[in-house]
């Protein structure tokens, strides 16, 4: 894979962080380092578009926010990092991962919430917004993906919530 800057959209400013990567499916993967505080999760979410756009997936564009939004949530309360890591590739036809790698090697739980619970549903929303979801275990932390697939191609139901790496 080779890394390349990514200007950013088209009228906007450069954003050092953001990088574009060809990947095994011959389709850019976009990836951008964000600080952790929850103010990134409204970048995480312009990169999500961005590169959904730029793959003719618009109508992912929604849940993908969606999900991007809860997975930097969860890294911005439940670790101690400076920085967390926004990753969108695109694994196959109409085929969309998107995750947050971060340096905790502690495994999110997904959790009923009770009707007066104020948090513990934002794994439970990625569960049911995206076709499947888990955590890959790296040397010096995790990343924590769902995968968002166009309505209509194969495979495109969304599969019950599966915790399990790929």
């Amino acid at each position: 894979m080779s890394a390349t800057r990514h200007p950013g959209p088209p009228g906007r400013p450069s954003r050092p962080g953001l990088t574009c990567r060809s990947s095994d499916t011959g389709h850019p993967a976009y990836s951008e380092t964000l600080p952790r505080e929850p103010e990134s999760a409204r970048a995480a979410r312009a990169l999500v578009r961005t590169a959904l756009a730029a793959w003719g997936l618009d109508e992912l564009a929604d849940d993908g926010g969606v999900v991007v939004s809860e997975l930097v949530t969860n890294a911005v309360r439940h670790t101690r990092c400076h920085a967390l890591r926004v990753t969108v590739a695109r694994t196959g036809p109409g085929t969309v991962r998107i995750g947050v790698v971060d340096r905790s090697t502690v495994r999110p739980v997904l959790r009923a919430a009770g009707p007066e619970d104020t948090r513990g549903r934002g794994l439970a929303l990625v569960a049911a917004l995206t076709r499947r979801w888990g955590t890959d275990q790296l040397p010096w932390g995790k990343r924590v993906w769902g995968e968002l697939r166009r309505e209509g191609g194969p495979g495109a139901h969304r599969a019950k919530a599966s915790s399990d790496s790929c």
